[in-house]
């Protein structure tokens, strides 16, 4: 089946983009480069494989400009990205297509991702296991975790600055203690951490008049 292009203007708001109308009643706004490419024109007429054409690389470019649009907001994975196109409304073929894309021009980097979690989390006094919890929750594949947890700062005096930002010199009851360590774990510290990190405190925070 054959369509003809009815209308083919410059949209007002964007030269860069052409409102277009077909005699089936379909309308698209298209890009210029895909005006170009595809040859279009007021009257021209596409068989039914040039109109298929058209129509999946309308949606493509459709596609990566809001791929874009999610990115300007924030870093993501690969695996992020691809997600949140398909919750948009996007098919699982095309989310693929333009995540490879994204990955090709280097806008999603997931090896520059993992190591600014790294840093992030590392550096906002949180633990080893709640860093990995992160790499795990952003779709950063689990053989790139070595490599990005390589520039971890030491655990034990991580969690030793964590503690003293909480306790800030106080001489802290049982209870207190209890509840500054218990959010150390749920901060992502092993237990054996919190311990050290107690005992350094004691030995070199607390007044000792004994």
């Amino acid at each position: 089946m054959s369509v003809e292009i009815t209308r083919l203007a410059v949209t007002p708001k964007n030269p860069n983009k052409y409102a277009t109308e077909f005699d089936d009643g379909e309308k698209m706004t298209l890009d210029a480069a895909l005006v170009a490419d595809h040859g279009l024109y007021t009257g021209r007429v596409l068989d039914g494989g040039e109109y298929e054409a058209l129509k999946k690389d309308a949606g493509l470019h459709a596609a990566r400009a809001r791929a874009m649009r999610i990115l300007g907001r924030r870093q993501m994975s690969r695996r992020e990205i691809t997600e949140r196109l398909i919750q948009k409304g996007e098919n699982e073929e095309t989310s693929h297509s333009v995540a490879d894309w994204l990955v090709k021009i280097g806008a999603v980097n997931d090896v520059e991702y993992a190591a600014s979690i790294v840093r992030h989390y590392g550096g906002g006094g949180y633990g080893l296991m709640r860093i990995r919890d992160e790499l795990y929750r952003r779709g950063i594949e689990h053989e790139l975790w070595d490599a990005a947890l390589s520039g971890i700062p030491d655990m034990e005096e991580a969690a030793y600055k964590a503690l003293t930002a909480k306790l800030r010199g106080k001489r802290p009851d049982r209870d207190e203690l209890g509840r500054v360590t218990a959010g150390l774990y749920r901060r992502g510290f092993s237990w054996d951490e919190i311990k050290a990190a107690a005992e350094r405190y004691k030995s070199e925070e607390m007044d000792t008049d004994e």
